[in-house]
């Protein structure tokens, strides 16, 4: 608690941002943190402070020694980790244990198809891994040089430093999260407490050992062992760490990033999912099938949210998205005065656009008439997360005049699901930064190991005798 308010009775109106807020009870050694982006006023618990300050003072030493370490550990530590998650004896571990955290969170009524481990989830943390094995070092490249008259200076890539996680319940973050490692950074992580007990035994008996095996710290790779949210809030107080990375639900990922902004940490945000796609009458009916079909396979952020079908093509297309639809049992939700498409569809207002919906089995999507590109531009820009929009057209330009009216950083002109690092650019994922609050500095919204790092100068004298004056 701040000194001034040592004093002060619980209840006592505080003001943060513009809100009076009621002064919370703490216990002695509590931290109060007051965020006036979110109106919040939070507190974070003695012992969840100290957990992320040791984990983050462990990892800050880790790094140190990190830069001593020859790359040929490092490659042996990501496929270390990778031999153990192939160990079937292992995974049966991990699988005991994910059943469950599963059955906890079905008791909760929470979704759990991020939560569930598979064998296809299981493949993709190895290759994933493997891939990073095999991938070169990027420490030391040069990014620009100048020549001068027995001197030059160059601009080298450098590892940035502790790298603070905290992701959503999904088991396969542990080897996403790990990326980092691959050009000298350290990282902290803190998973969401639904998939707490599988990141444990993916730590204890993968993890762990791997880094050992590989002579790496112990705490290159940190797992906070807190379900308590303020594990995480706490993690991204600390002036030690370089990058924040929060990945979950909106309204979670916009107060983990505004109390780091608030700390002087710089974030990578991805918040608020949910793609949407637009179809004019030029589209084919196959073409749609496909991309309405393959966008809807399973619930992740890149996972078809809204669909805007132009009104000039309710003669030609108006079945095959219904077919689409019915295709995938999904349940539709037609914005007002856009039914009759899927006679089953329930009705929503415009502004409803804006949610994104959370499945597990049967997709949920939304769906509304627009006439011509325009609206649907001026809707995706209105209501959409900013993040992932894509256009069904059969003319020549109309691709080219969508990407540059719309504003999103994924834009693609068929199914939505191509959003995904590993999948798109052959590296593995740390997370996708969609465009809510602004436009991104100088690089791509897939965010990965090798987009962490910072930059050195060096000044280098060639001859020993290079000119002092200037």
């Amino acid at each position: 608690m701040l000194p001034a308010m040592q004093h002060l009775a619980v209840g006592t109106p505080v003001l943060v941002g513009t809100e009076l807020l009621p002064l919370p009870a703490m216990n002695p050694g509590d931290r109060l943190l007051a965020v006036a982006r979110t109106g919040s006023l939070l507190v974070v618990s003695r012992a969840a402070l100290a957990a992320a300050t040791e984990a983050v003072s462990e990892a800050e030493a880790a790094f140190q020694s990190l830069a001593r370490a020859p790359s040929e550990r490092v490659d042996g530590f990501f496929e270390q980790f990778a031999d153990r998650l192939a160990d079937n004896g292992i995974w049966r571990e991990v699988v005991a244990a994910n059943r469950a955290d599963v059955e906890r969170a079905l008791a909760r009524g929470r979704a759990v198809g991020r939560l569930r481990v598979s064998d296809k989830m299981r493949a993709g943390m190895i290759d994933g891994l493997r891939r990073w094995a095999r991938s070169p070092s990027r420490i030391g490249e040069v990014v620009e040089r100048r020549q001068g008259d027995g001197w030059v200076v160059e601009r080298r890539r450098a590892p940035l430093g502790v790298v603070a996680f905290v992701f959503e319940g999904r088991p396969n973050v542990m080897s996403d999260g790990v990326g980092v490692v691959k050009n000298g950074n350290t990282c902290v992580m803190r998973i969401g407490g639904d998939a707490l007990d599988t990141a444990l035994v993916i730590e204890d008996k993968a993890l762990r050992p791997a880094l050992a095996a590989a002579g790496l710290p112990e705490a290159t790779v940190r797992l906070l062992r807190s379900r308590d949210h303020d594990a995480g809030q706490a993690l991204f107080t600390l002036g030690s760490v370089r990058l924040a990375v929060a990945r979950g639900s909106g309204p979670t990922v916009a107060l983990l990033g505004s109390i780091a902004e608030a700390h002087g940490i710089p974030v990578s945000l991805h918040g608020t999912g949910g793609a949407w796609m637009y179809i004019d009458e030029t589209a084919t009916a196959a073409q749609v099938r496909n991309a309405i079909v393959h966008s809807l396979d399973r619930k992740v952020c890149n996972t078809l949210n809204v669909l805007i079908l132009d009104r000039a093509a309710l003669d030609g297309l108006a079945g095959a998205v219904a077919e689409a639809f019915a295709g995938r049992k999904a349940r539709v939700h037609a914005c007002r005065g856009s039914e009759g498409i899927v006679p089953t569809a329930s009705v929503i207002d415009e502004q409803d656009l804006a949610r994104e919906w959370e499945w597990d089995d049967v997709p949920d999507c939304s769906l509304v008439v627009a006439d011509g590109r325009d609206r649907a531009v001026d809707l995706i820009n209105r209501y959409s997360p900013h993040f992932v929009a894509s256009i069904l057209s059969g003319r020549s330009d109309a691709f080219e005049d969508f990407y540059r009216r719309v504003d999103a950083p994924y834009v693609g002109n068929a199914f939505t699901r191509w959003v995904d690092g590993q999948w798109a650019w052959d590296r593995p994922e740390l997370g996708l930064t969609n465009w809510e609050r602004g436009r991104l500095l100088g690089r791509s919204g897939f965010l990965s190991g090798d987009d962490i790092f910072t930059v050195r100068d060096v000044f280098i004298d060639r001859t020993g005798e290079a000119s002092q004056a200037r």
